[in-house]
């Protein structure tokens, strides 16, 4: 079994920062084997408008577009967040051998926070798990976004209030001055 290197991570955080900044949720992931990324995505479901825009997902398709197979034995995920149910199962399917977790997920994770889909033992595979890996950081990147995102919306919410509350007042005056 290859060893755990953060370097693999590191490079999943850099995806996550390239999901942030066209405003995706910042969750990026790599596969790796042999040493080398075969796979890499990030969150982009808004951009693309599917569901199926995971970072987990993209870099599978990636992988195994590389590797010119949909088994991917032999290969690790590194991901910045627990992996979703949907993920979880094309993890299972794929066959990889491991799965890198950073930070956990309590209100979606299927490697373990709500469900594991990955080691059950009903599934014809079952895949490593390792969590916690740069957790701080992983978290961190989830809790910077999520905390601008409210102001924003926050920010937003008061503009068209605003906005509302002057039409208001013109409508008024306009309606007086009949």
């Amino acid at each position: 079994m290859n060893e755990i290197n953060p370097k693999y991570m590191k490079a999943a955080l850099k995806l996550a920062d390239k999901a942030a900044a066209i405003g995706e949720v910042p969750i990026g992931c790599v596969i790796v084997c042999d040493g080398k990324i075969v796979g890499r995505g990030y969150n982009r479901r808004n951009t693309n408008k599917t569901t199926l825009a995971h970072a987990e997902m993209i870099a599978i398709d990636k992988a195994s577009r590389k590797l010119g197979d949909w088994r991917l034995e032999g290969c690790d995920m590194y991901v910045t967040l627990e992996p979703c149910q949907m993920c979880s199962g094309a993890i299972v399917q794929s066959r990889l051998d491991r799965v890198i977790i950073g930070a956990m997920n309590p209100k979606a994770g299927c490697a373990g926070s709500i469900l594991n889909l990955l080691q059950m033992s009903e599934f014809n595979h079952q895949v490593e798990i390792v969590r916690g890996v740069m957790e701080e950081e992983c978290s961190e990147v989830l809790q910077t976004f999520f905390k601008k995102l409210r102001i924003r919306v926050k920010q937003e919410r008061a503009e068209r209030k605003a906005a509302q509350s002057a039409e208001q007042e013109i409508h008024s005056a306009e309606q007086n001055a009949e």
